[in-house]
Formats: structure tokens, C-alpha cells, sequence
């Protein structure tokens, strides 16, 4: 039945008072997902993030968005910024014409699609103007005023069609030349790829601003993305820390998750996935991506993940990776998940069967514990256990020169990133990093007492960064520089050899203004107040040979304690972290240290969907942990859910007792842990109806004063009451 005039005039009037009335409620934790609300699906975190403009059968965007405000969420919005369901503009239902030929294309002539007439897009003007006014426009008349553009994405391997070639005409002034001939071309048409998504996103997020402040809102867009890391090593090229200046970007999401972390990469030579250490290398780059510029970030992870596994691969790899964002105590805004449809309505295989089945109970309820506890994750001003102060030079470069291939220079899985970084990582040294991008913020290297670089992977974005280097040198700061500087990027047409600089690599150009002049394979100089190390192996030879980083670390070592004069630098196999109540852990493996890693308690563990009160936990290497410190409650006389599969809400406390409402998604069991003054005389369990439950389970727990529940959720709420 056709609804009316009438009707939308009210649903968007409606929508509109509704997105200024939330404005002031808390944004701290989000999910996205491109479904109606539904019972199954119901997260219970602060945003949920509809995804797309497309009218479904029956249904429309604007009754999307409004199915789940009608839940007491507050609604943002994303949509692809690389692709999307742009059949009306792909098509030529928007214009007339048809823009299947904006796609990106390999050498071969093929267009990479991420769907049936979905390609990954040149972003011509034509698909710019469509995203301001066929979905942007759309989104902020809907009453959304927080919008994310999702995966600002060029592939390294594309670059060969007609559009692009015009792109290349348009920004260089001269005809278009194919990558695979040379690395310069390579390299230009990598920078070209970068500007196009920049300029793209410049004039999205412009025109949002511009269009809300014409209807009365302030409009916030936000960048979804893969990490620096991720996209250098999955060979994409990407805007990334460059929007952080941008006036019309507000913050990121860090798209982390276990499909990024488990890219296998080198150490000790060996190849293999190691999903913690991964992650947080992952997480890291995002946070000092935004740090210095104050923008918002939310770190993002995923229970499950793209690829096809089992439930106990993704339970694995999800505590790994769920670990490693909370080893970021000044980070405590999240998305919890992306497709939560995906997660607890499809099957997934079983094991050594041909079985599929949904997502089992005991998953789910872990899932849901530390999904919640997310809810209330304070930022911290705690440090992770070990030395602090060392940091890892990044660029937006790193991602210009991994594909194709030239002169024979391999850089295989990203080791000359791994180099740096893991030997370090693994022997438990929160290693940070630093982007170039952001040196002209004080605050970038406000902490650092030793800086790691190379010009191996990356090459430097201008005469800027060498002269903000040098200056931080010259006061006293530690730079180890590792490179041979061999690789046929070293000269491509860039700043250090045009216009009058006649460098042959980019290092020599930092070399002189530092006042050295390095002949040997591995040298030390004092420079100013510091100190600088130059050595002659690219970092890659750190991991991909076994046995092959005590030099490097050596080195390490040396500048840390010798010339920062910065304490000594210790080495272990775990990273740990105190944040609020909550104890996180992660113990590596392939270190000389086997030992494990022990809390003492009274604990809960939030790994464990029983959640039992431990007296001590142990945490082997290869592990990670999240554990609830019951003697850190900051009241401990005050009755509270200290943890529980469930959001909580509608807390009463009175004389000898204390009520409250779960509430979670349909068809999955709560499991909750509550701090109580004594052991309750009576216990009930109610429905939305007030039907007594008698399905539950409980237990007291004497060496916490803690009971345990265990019932079935329901996204209507569960009232429990307890008296002493």
C-alpha cells in the first residue's frame, strides 16, 4: 500500500527532532549492520550504524532507520566510499548513463568488483556528485547527523583504466604511463590513487557540513578504515592519516579485526599467522594516526569474520584481537561489531563435518560478557607493562611501493614493517608508532627517547619531515636508521631529487642536515643532544632470516639505556595492562622466556562464559586473558552487576535489596556476575510480563560476595530482584 505525503512529512520531521534529541546521550559504543531491527540482533550498545540508502522490499531507508530509534538507539549512518548497491548510479537510472566503466582495472583489463555490478571505483566527479546527492542528502533529510564513509579503497594492481588515465593527465600534466614499467610510475601512480580518495572525501564531507548547517544540524562524518598497516600489507592505497586534517572529518573507526591480523607474517623465520601481535601493531597505527589531532577514534572488532571458519577459530582469534584493543587504555570508544546479523542468524561449519549451525550458546554469552563490558571500559592513564618509549616511523608512503614488483626488490608479507617492529613486540616492548604525517605535532614524539626508521618500504612525504627529525635529534632525541637504501624507489621524481636537490636517496638529504656522513655497514654519531645509529641491513633481514635480530636489538638496547639514558630496557613475553577493574593480559610465544603468566585473585573471567571467581589465573604463552579485579571495585558496599551477557538498566537499590533489568538479543543465554553486601535470601527472575522465570541458575561465591545468574535473554528485558 502506497503510504502518503502526509505520512513521510511526519517520519522525517520526526526523524529530524529525534537525531538533535540524542545528541548529548552517550556515543561510546556502536555497531553497524544493514538490517531492520530484529529481536535475534539486538546488541544493546549506544549507536547502531544503519548501512545504505537501498529500499528494501516493503520497506524503505527511512523505516529502517526508524525501526531501530523505535528500539531506543540512536542512529548514525555509513555507506561505501570505494563501492556500494549504486545500481541507480553504476546503471544509469541517476543520470542516464550508464558508469559501469568507472571501475578500477588490473593490467589484464579486468575490473575489480566487490559484487555483481559493484566495482571498485575511479572517484570520477560523476560518482562524487552522486554521493553528495543521491545518499548524503538522503541520509541528513532522514534526520541522521553522524555520518561514516566506509573504505576509501584504490588496489595497488589497478590503475589501467580510461578514467584513471585521464586523472593521471588532469593531476600531472603529462599522458598517463603504466606502473608495471617502471618503479617511478609505480610510485606517481600510487600518489595519484591517494589524492583522487582524498579529494573525494574532501568534497563529501564538505558538502555534508555545508548541507546540515542549511537545514539547522551539525553534521559529523567520520572515516572507517583499515589500519596503515593492513593496507600496505594488503597492497591498497588509502587517504588514511591524511584526513585527520581535513576540517570536515571528525575521527576514524579502526577497522581491525581478525581477517586484517591473521595476514601471516615473518619472524625468526618463519611464516605463520600471529593474530595478537598483528592487531596490536594494528591498533597502534590507528591511535597514533589520531592521537596527535585529536580526533575521535573507535577501535572495531569482529567475533567472526569474512572468510569462512569454525566457531572456535573465531572465539580464538576474536579474545586475540579483543585483547589487543584494550592494550590501548586512552582509546574507550568502540564499535562492538560490524554485522551483527551476520553473526547470530547464518550458520557456520563444524569441524571435521559437513554441519553447519548457528552461533552456540557458549560463544555467544562470552561474546556478549565482553561486548558489555565495553559499555563501561574507562580510559586509563596506565602505561602496558615495559618499556614505553620506543616508536616506529609509518607514512601513508609505505603504501605506494608493494605492487608490482621492480628490479628483483621483494618486500615479502610487509617484513621490512614486521623488522622494526616485532622483534621488539615479541620480547614485550609495547612498541609504539609514529607517523610522519603527524610530526609537526608536538605531541608525536612528546615520549618517545628512541625512534626506528627506513626508507626500505617508505619514502618521505617532504623536506618537512627530515627537518622536524633533526630538530628532535639535535634536543636529545635516539634515531636508529635501518636501510641499505637499495630499492629502485630511492630515486623515484620526488622532492629530494628535483628542483634543484640532486640526492640519489631520500636518507642522504636527513644525513646532511644531521651533520653525518655514514661509510660503514653499522655506525654510531652523536648529534646535538642525541644520537643517531645507521644500519646497513634492510629490515626485513631481521624476520625473514632465523636468528637474525640481535644485532638490531643490540642496537636498540644500546640507544635506549646508553644515549637516552632512558632506564633500562627489559625484556619479557607478556604485555599487561591495570584499566579500571579490568586485568589484560597477552603472554607471546617464540620468546626464550616459557613461562607463564600468573594473576593472583579473586578474579572473573571474562573469557570463560561461566564466568567463575578465580584465585588465580594463569595465562600461558600464546594466550590472552581479560579479568575482572574484584578488590578494584571502587564501592564494593554497593550491590552492582560487575559483569553479564547483557546491557543493564533501571538499577534499584534499597534496603536489603537490590533490582534491575537485562536486557540482550533474543535466543541467547545471559550469564552475570553480582556484587551483593551478603548472599541473597530470595531470588526472582520475571519476564516483560511479570511471569516468574524458574529456569535460572545461581551460585554464591564467598571469596567475592558475588552471585551468579544464568537465564535466557530477551531484547524486552528480564527483571531480576534480589533481597538479604
Amino acid at each position: 500500500m502506497k503510504r502518503s505525503i502526509l505520512f513521510y512529512s511526519l517520519l522525517l520531521s520526526s526523524l529530524a527532532v529525534s537525531a538533535q534529541s540524542t545528541e548529548k546521550l552517550p556515543q561510546k559504543t556502536a555497531f553497524q549492520t544493514s538490517s531492520p531491527w530484529m529481536p535475534e540482533i539486538d546488541v544493546r550498545s549506544d549507536i547502531a550504524i544503519v548501512y545504505g540508502t537501498n529500499d528494501r522490499p516493503g520497506m524503505t531507508f527511512e523505516q529502517r532507520v526508524q525501526s531501530w530509534r523505535d528500539h531506543g538507539y540512536q542512529v548514525n549512518f555509513m555507506t561505501g566510499i570505494a563501492w556500494g548497491q549504486y545500481y541507480d548510479y553504476f546503471l544509469g537510472k541517476w543520470d542516464g548513463k550508464n558508469h559501469l566503466g568507472v571501475g578500477q582495472v588490473t593490467i589484464k583489463g579486468d575490473t575489480i568488483m566487490h559484487g555483481k555490478n559493484m566495482p571498485y571505483v575511479v572517484p570520477v566527479q560523476s560518482f562524487i556528485d552522486y554521493m553528495k546527492t543521491a545518499v548524503v542528502k538522503r541520509v541528513i533529510d532522514a534526520g541522521i547527523t553522524t555520518i561514516f564513509l566506509e573504505e576509501p579503497e584504490f588496489w595497488a594492481r589497478a590503475g589501467y583504466s580510461a578514467p584513471f588515465k585521464e586523472e593521471w593527465q588532469k593531476y600531472y600534466g603529462f599522458p598517463w604511463k603504466p606502473q608495471d614499467a617502471s618503479a617511478e610510475n609505480t610510485y606517481l601512480s600510487s600518489k595519484l590513487k591517494y589524492h583522487l580518495y582524498y579529494d573525494a572525501i574532501k568534497q563529501v564531507s564538505s558538502y555534508a557540513k555545508e548541507y546540515g548547517k542549511s537545514k539547522g544540524v551539525a553534521v559529523k562524518v567520520f572515516i572507517a578504515t583499515h589500519s596503515l598497516v593492513n593496507y600496505s600489507s594488503w597492497q591498497i592505497v588509502s587517504p588514511e592519516a591524511s584526513l585527520a586534517s581535513l576540517p570536515g572529518i571528525d575521527g576514524y573507526i579502526a577497522q581491525v579485526w581478525t581477517g586484517t591480523a591473521r595476514e601471516p607474517t615473518f619472524f625468526n623465520g618463519v611464516k605463520k599467522e600471529r593474530v595478537f601481535e598483528n592487531a596490536f601493531l594494528e591498533y597502534g597505527s590507528t591511535e597514533s594516526m589520531t592521537a596527535p589531532t585529536k580526533r575521535k577514534l573507535f577501535f572495531l572488532t569482529d567475533p567472526i569474520e569474512d572468510r569462512v571458519h569454525d566457531w572456535s577459530d573465531y572465539k580464538r582469534n576474536y579474545q586475540a584481537t579483543f585483547t589487543a584493543k584494550l592494550l590501548y587504555p586512552m582509546i574507550s570508544d568502540y564499535e562492538v561489531m560490524p554485522w551483527p546479523e551476520r553473526i547470530y542468524t547464518h550458520p557456520y561449519p563444524v569441524p571435521n563435518s559437513n554441519e553447519k549451525i548457528l552461533i552456540p550458546n557458549f560463544y555467544s554469552t562470552q561474546m556478549q560478557v565482553m561486548v558489555n563490558a565495553l559499555n563501561s571500559m574507562p580510559k586509563s592513564d596506565n602505561k602496558v607493562s615495559g618499556v614505553n618509549g620506543i616508536g616506529v616511523l609509518m607514512s601513508n608512503s609505505l603504501m605506494f611501493q608493494r605492487f608490482p614488483t621492480h628490479n628483483g626488490f621483494e618486500d615479502p608479507q610487509f617484513s621490512n614493517f614486521y623488522g622494526q617492529t616485532l622483534p621488539l613486540v615479541k620480547r614485550g616492548v609495547p612498541v609504539q608508532t609514529v607517523h610522519m604525517e603527524n610530526l609537526g605535532y608536538a605531541a608525536s614524539l612528546k615520549h618517545i627517547k628512541v625512534l626506528v626508521m627506513s626508507y626500505s618500504n617508505m619514502k618521505p612525504v617532504s623536506v618537512d619531515v627530515h627537518n622536524q627529525l633533526a630538530a628532535w635529534v639535535k634536543k636529545g632525541g635516539v634515531l636508529i636508521y635501518c636501510g641499505k637504501d637499495d630499492d629502485p624507489y630511492q630515486s623515484v621524481m620526488e622532492w629530494w631529487d628535483t628542483k634543484g636537490n640532486k640526492f640519489t636517496a631520500p636518507s642522504q638529504h636527513l644525513f646532511k642536515l644531521l651533520g653525518i656522513n655514514p661509510t660503514k655497514d653499522n655506525e654510531h654519531f652523536k648529534v646535538g643532544k642525541g644520537a643517531v645509529y645507521v644500519l646497513r641491513q634492510n629490515p626485513k633481514e631481521y624476520v625473514v632470516q632465523a636468528n637474525n635480530d640481535g644485532g638490531y636489538i643490540d642496537a636498540v638496547k644500546r640507544a635506549y639505556e646508553k644515549d637516552g639514558k632512558a632506564g633500562e630496557l627489559t625484556f619479557k613475553n607478556s604485555l599487561y595492562l591495570e584499566r579500571g577493574p579490568y586485568d589484560i593480559v597477552a603472554v607471546m610465544d617464540e620468546n626464550a622466556d616459557g613461562k607463564p603468566y600468573v594473576v593472583k585473585g579473586p578474579v572473573i573471567d571474562l573469557f570463560d562464559p561461566q564466568l567463575p571467581v578465580l584465585a588465580e589465573k594463569t595465562i600461558n604463552p600464546g594466550e590472552q586473558s581479560l579479568l575482572y579485579v574484584v578488590n578494584r571495585v571502587a564501592d564494593k558496599t554497593k550491590p552492582q552487576v560487575l559483569t553479564s551477557a547483557s546491557r543493564i538498566y533501571n538499577e534499584q537499590v534499597q534496603a536489603g535489596s537490590y533490582t534491575f533489568v537485562a536486557k540482550s538479543p533474543a535466543k541467547t543465554v545471559n550469564s552475570a556476575r553480582v556484587l551483593l553486601p551478603a548472599q541473597p535470601k530470595s531470588t526472582t527472575v520475571t519476564d516483560s510480563k511479570g511471569q516468574v522465570i524458574t529456569d535460572v541458575k545461581s551460585s554464591w561465591d564467598p571469596s567475592s560476595n558475588t552471585l551468579y545468574l544464568g537465564f535466557a535473554n530477551s531484547p524486552d528485558g528480564i527483571k531480576v530482584d534480589l533481597k538479604w
